[in-house]
């Protein structure tokens, strides 16, 4: 059970080697949750990383990460407005098996950070979720995220479904 202290903050560039670790670390937890397999994602050069991190704190979009007191990094949400869009996307939400859950409150406090961020660029919150990946879908209905009946193929596997979530945010 997860009882440590958290922070929630933005990434910068310094954090490079850290979110490539949380991202590895997310792709061998949750495979089919991503779009990317840990094989694509091992390959990228730090210049990739460095990007990504940077990145986190632009004006464009945002990462978050949970980060506890011992400089554990437990999950991570990231956010952009896509070109033509009325509202954010939600990508990359990860949390590690043991701050899981609403009484660890790591999903909560990346989430309220990302729809703060997402509120100030339109009034909704969009997100994609693998049809079989019914513990992410249900943790995102419990937070206001309701499904469309909109699906997009999953790339990794012919056959497989991406269902589309939405979420109307406070402006």
């Amino acid at each position: 059970m997860f009882v440590e202290d958290f922070e929630v903050r933005r990434t910068v560039e310094e954090d490079w080697e850290r979110v490539r670790d949380l991202r590895l670390e997310m792709l061998a937890d949750t495979p089919l949750a991503y779009l990317e397999t840990l094989e694509q994602a091992g390959r990228r050069p730090e210049s990739h990383w460095r990007g990504w991190a940077r990145d986190g704190s632009s004006e464009g979009s945002i990462t978050v990460v949970a980060v506890t007191a011992s400089g554990r990094w437990v999950g991570t949400m990231m956010s952009k407005v896509p070109r033509g869009a009325s509202g954010a996307f939600l990508y990359g939400v990860y949390v590690a098996p043991d701050a899981r859950g609403r009484a660890a409150g790591v999903t909560d406090a990346l989430l309220e950070r990302v729809e703060s961020w997402a509120s100030e660029r339109g009034d909704t919150l969009t997100l994609e979720v693998h049809e079989r990946n019914l513990r992410a879908r249900a943790a995102y209905t419990s937070r206001g995220f309701v499904e469309t009946g909109a699906t997009t193929p999953y790339p990794l596997a012919a056959g497989g479904l991406e269902v589309v979530m939405v979420k109307r945010l406070s402006t």
